[in-house]
């Protein structure tokens, strides 16, 4: 007897991939579902897009804190300075 290799869909991620589409299939084919897997995908296409756009976020957070030290050290260098001038008197 010769062993025969189990077909290649009878792998999990296979299997789970053929149940979606048919999945889709029978939604497809329901009144309105068309419109409602174009909905679907609609969304899933705003989530990825605001997905890549979070990521963004992080790098900027970085450069606003960066960016405030930076100000925050030339706001106490020119502290120093300022009260060494001599102030003008009122009325004069």
């Amino acid at each position: 007897m010769t062993e025969t290799k189990p077909p290649v869909n009878d792998d999990v991620i296979g299997r789970l991939a053929e149940k979606g589409e048919q999945a889709m299939q029978r939604l497809a084919d329901l009144p309105g579902g068309t419109k409602a897997l174009q909905k679907l995908n609609d969304l899933r296409a705003r989530v990825d897009d605001l997905s890549r756009r979070m990521r963004g976020v992080d790098q900027l957070e970085q450069r606003v804190t960066k960016l405030e030290k930076e100000l925050a050290a030339l706001k106490r260098a020119q502290k120093p300075s300022a009260e060494k001038s001599p102030s003008r008197k009122a009325g004069a």
